[in-house]
């Protein structure tokens, strides 16, 4: 592979012109595609296999037009301090509202508060439902004006007035993150490389690779029925590697340079050896991302396809348009060690000899192992610990923030009605093999009603032949608590009971059991996810290193900082921890996706440290060097790019914690924190610990597997039949006449 990518990396540096204009005619197709495409809706959301899925696909069949997922919306009305709802001049407002709410295109229903006696027992506050045909995410921006001219209508009429439901919910916005990631990112290149031209390299080709990949998203979304958040993964794992991969190239390209390399044949060498570590790198990252396909949720499964399919193309960028740009860079991108003129004044930046701080730290493991590894594992084996007691669920209106008016709305109907009331659970009852459809029914409701834990039981709705009935159960505890969970589980184990003694199925639905059965899904393919990513990866690791031990330390090492990770995030977000230093206003369950997110996500960026780093030392070994001199040789040439890189990821994803958004908050959070843990105590500490203590046997192989496997050559050791390549000229560069 290395000497292949050798050629490619020559040959995209000697035809530049060409190479550089392929890319930019892929950016503008895709740009042309996405103007042009479709506007896209948001993705159906469905979870296959689950019995609240189940329950809302019989009623689409059994009360057609209802509209089962459509948005719903709560518009909750307080009366002035002293007043009543039922005043004449309040009781006059509501109705006025409630008519102006039903005049919507997309509105299927709406209900008086004083004729579905929903005012509350002490007569201050009540509230109308209004129901849409379509979900909260294609809700049409006039419907959600309509609804908050409405609300502001009533305000005026001198109530307090708020709106709950997910008919307001939004694409959650972040402002300026991205563009505040991208300026630290080109920061930390600058004094990486001591020079603007080589800093702003990786940038641009990170940035093409996104606009292709983003631009191809949006142009299918339409056709696919990928809605308009699957490319927010997309974005933000390809910004990261594309950054990652392109450095790694340029570093080493600078490198080859210093050893006194023409710049055609240190591009091909740069691609040839940092090269063949990004596409295995870029390999466990595509096998993370399309492996949530085991999760069985079409969105998570797309999503991760179409991020999956992002990272190829920055692979693809990395490998041909950096020797590209490079070509054209000619003299600016000075060898490793100086300085551009503007920032160092093209002198060396170091005295020659004198060791780097990455040779320093990997002297001082090498000499003391066991300590680095006994302090690394203990200090993230104590910031797992919290992991443990992980509690999953989805973020409701009651995990918003205080100022928004959904959480306002949530905390007005839990005053007035019970925390449960906004979580309602719906019963669905399938009566149609029963011979008694309506006794059936009764005896659902009579045998929920004595359930510990139920506040009350609405009488039920029939569909038109009366097979099949709708029960709502208002529960004592708030929708995202455990109790609430309990309570679901308790009356689907009854509704067994009922269905041997009566052939009536009982379903149990809602935007909260959805919630507990989505959460219940994720938590049981994790396992299963782990077991295929981690295996397919160890198989490729053993591949590239050609070693039993590495791989397997590889793994578990991820392991343990995704783990380390977990616990942050349930200190932070579930326990209270520092809460308040990063803006949680609510504390809670931890967001169901977040475990096989960081999963996926963190895996990926780990492993790209890993290859990087342990292909220097691999590489070193190979050429004759001892165990230990290998290590440190590794980190001498890998340590400050892959500081770098992982610098970069952390000040990216930690500007999502500004985020006003709960969940956007936790996963930039969770994200920082893991790549932190991995790339600077797994990587840069326990990984040259245990390669120091296993010497030799880390690179032990068996011979027969050693026969079997393909030699892929990540090394490089077969470039060393190349000669040194082409000795410089006096002024440093090589002018190609053929272009």
């Amino acid at each position: 592979m290395a000497t292949f990518l050798y050629k490619l990396g020559r040959l995209a540096f000697r035809r530049r012109h060409f190479v550089a204009l392929i890319w930019v005619a892929l950016l503008t197709l895709a740009g042309v595609g996405a103007a042009n495409a479709p506007a896209a809706g948001a993705s159906s959301f469905s979870i296959p296999g689950t019995e609240a899925q189940k329950a809302f696909d019989l009623l689409e069949q059994r009360f057609p037009g209802m509209s089962a997922d459509g948005a719903t919306a709560r518009v909750v009305f307080k009366a002035p301090s002293g007043e009543k709802m039922g005043d004449k001049a309040n009781k006059a407002t509501v109705e006025k509202t409630v008519k102006a709410l039903g005049d919507g295109s997309e509105v299927t229903s709406v209900t008086d508060p004083f004729k579905a006696k929903a005012v509350s027992k002490n007569g201050s506050i009540a509230y109308a439902s209004v129901k849409y045909k379509v979900s909260g995410m294609e809700l049409k921006d006039s419907s959600k004006d309509a609804l908050e001219a409405a609300a502001q209508q009533a305000r005026d009429g001198g109530l307090t007035v708020e709106v709950g439901g997910d008919a307001l919910q939004a694409t959650p916005e972040t402002g300026s993150t991205e563009v505040i990631g991208i300026a630290i990112a080109a920061v930390v290149l600058v004094i990486t490389f001591g020079s603007l031209i080589a800093a702003g390299l990786p940038l641009l080709t990170a940035l093409i690779g996104v606009g292709i990949g983003v631009s191809t998203i949006t142009a299918l979304a339409s056709a696919l029925d990928l809605g308009t958040t699957t490319s927010t993964l997309a974005m933000m794992i390809g910004l990261a590697v594309g950054i990652d991969y392109a450095l790694f190239i340029v570093s080493r390209y600078r490198a080859e340079l210093a050893e006194g390399r023409e710049r055609e044949e240190a591009a091909g060498r740069a691609v040839g050896t940092a090269g063949s570590a990004v596409v295995f790198a870029g390999l466990t990252v595509v096998i993370a991302l399309v492996g949530l396909s085991v999760v069985n949720i079409p969105m998570l499964t797309k999503m991760g396809v179409a991020a999956a399919g992002t990272v190829a193309i920055a692979v693809l960028i990395a490998l041909t348009m950096i020797p590209a740009l490079l070509g054209y860079a000619g003299r600016k991108v000075q060898p490793a060690g100086q300085k551009s003129r503007l920032l160092g004044g093209g002198r060396a930046a170091k005295k020659a000899g004198r060791p780097n701080m990455g040779t320093r730290w990997a002297s001082f493991v090498v000499r003391r192992p066991l300590a680095v590894l006994l302090l690394g594992v203990v200090g993230l084996g104590a910031a797992a610990v919290p992991a443990a007691s992980l509690e999953l669920g989805l973020p409701d209106d009651g995990s918003q923030p205080a100022s928004t008016t959904q959480r306002r709305a949530y905390d007005l109907l839990s005053e007035g009605f019970g925390p449960g009331f906004n979580g309602p659970l719906m019963l669905v009852v399938d009566a149609k093999a029963s011979d008694d459809p309506k006794g059936a029914v009764t005896r659902v409701a009579d045998t929920v009603k004595d359930l510990k834990g139920v506040v009350s039981v609405t009488p039920a709705t029939y569909n038109k032949p009366g097979d099949t009935a709708m029960i709502t159960v208002i529960a004592d505890s708030k929708p995202s608590s455990v109790k609430t969970e309990n309570l679901v589980h308790t009356i689907r184990d009854a509704g067994g009971g009922i269905k041997a003694d009566t052939d009536a199925q009982v379903l149990v639905t809602g935007s909260t059991a959805m919630n507990i059965d989505f959460s219940q899904k994720l938590n049981d393919a994790l396992v299963p996810y782990l077991a295929l990513v981690v295996g397919l990866a160890f198989l490729l690791l053993i591949v590239v290193f050609r070693s039993i031990l590495v791989p397997l330390k590889a793994a578990l090492g991820f392991l343990l900082s995704v783990m380390a990770a977990l616990g942050a995030v349930v200190a932070v977000f579930q326990w209270g921890w520092l809460a308040n230093l990063i803006g949680v206003e609510q504390t809670g369950p931890i967001m169901s996706m977040m475990p096989i997110f960081m999963v996926g996500v963190v895996f990926g960026l780990a492993m790209d440290y890993e290859v990087f780093l342990v292909t220097r030392m691999r590489e070193a070994y190979v050429h004759g060097e001892k165990p230990g001199q290998a290590i440190v040789t590794g980190f001498r040439h890998g340590a400050r790019v892959v500081t770098a890189a992982a610098v970069i990821m952390i000040a990216v994803f930690s500007g999502f914690i500004g985020s006003s958004e709960s969940m956007i908050k936790m996963i930039g959070f969770g994200l920082a924190i893991a790549v932190f843990f991995d790339a600077f105590v797994v990587r840069m500490a326990i990984v040259p610990a245990v390669l120091a203590l296993l010497g030799k046997k880390a690179w032990w192989l068996p011979r027969w597997l050693d026969r079997a496997l393909p030699n892929v050559d990540v090394e490089g050791e077969g470039l060393r039949k190349l000669g040194a390549g082409h000795p410089k000229n006096e002024d440093g560069d090589r002018e190609l006449a053929r272009v």
